[in-house]
């Protein structure tokens, strides 16, 4: 039982951490957003709103310059100002920014967003762990390991999630009637509103490469072209 306790300190530990998270996050995007009111915008996310059936879909504007959506653990879907106000200087077009909005939709559709909250308490638990046994073999380099190993577990789920939220989006932009172009193109921009990666290494990274997200739409738009019309 002694041998287990380690374990179970950091398994405890990370479940303490993953409430005051969720949390923190929603008390946060409480004070700091507002709904977004854009007539444009508000006419795009209706047409997705009627090819998902539902009444409307919700998008709030967070009170940051930097350029992001997020999808929050409670399902609620957020922009940034820093990416808004892209828009609203005619960086980004309407289309386009209703492409991340469907790619924050897919992260809730799919269980990402809360997941993702779950799993930041599991590596959490996972690190910990780790340390503990690699220290007793390499003393101080416990918790270098540990921490590598656990950034290369998360960067590769977390790539998985933004393939998996680029088809849903994908398919429902074209379901939209919007297509998938904008998304393209919105792929094409990022890297630039955001400011580029540099030299990280790709098995490093949270999201996939550009170009590599974008093969994966063209594939999935070759294989609805062969698909039979119904």
């Amino acid at each position: 039982m002694l041998k287990l306790t380690p374990i179970l300190l950091a398994i405890g530990y990370a479940l303490l951490i993953y409430w005051f998270s969720a949390w923190r996050t929603s008390k946060e995007l409480d004070a700091r957003s507002t709904l977004l009111a854009d007539a444009k915008l508000k006419k795009l996310t209706d047409r997705m709103a009627r090819a998902l059936d539902i009444e409307h879909v919700r998008v709030h504007v967070h009170e940051t310059e930097t350029v992001n959506g997020l999808a929050a653990p409670d399902g609620r879907i957020f922009i940034t100002r820093g990416f808004y106000d892209k828009y609203r200087k005619g960086e980004v077009s309407a289309e386009e920014l209703a492409s991340v909005i469907a790619h924050e939709l897919g992260h809730v559709a799919l269980g990402h967003s809360r997941r993702r909250m779950i799993d930041f308490s599991g590596q959490n638990a996972i690190r910990m762990a780790l340390a503990t046994i690699f220290n007793r073999f390499l003393p101080g380099l416990g918790v270098l390991i540990a921490n590598g190993i656990t950034t290369l577990l998360a960067a590769s789920l977390s790539r998985s999630d933004e393939y998996e939220a680029d088809a849903y989006a994908a398919a429902l932009l074209e379901k939209s009637g919007i297509g998938t172009e904008p998304q393209k193109s919105m792929f094409r921009k990022l890297e630039s509103l955001v400011g580029a990666r540099g030299g990280t290494p790709v098995w490093l990274m949270s999201h996939p490469k550009t170009e590599d997200r974008i093969r994966a739409i063209e594939a999935l738009e070759t294989r609805w072209r062969s698909l039979p019309k119904s």
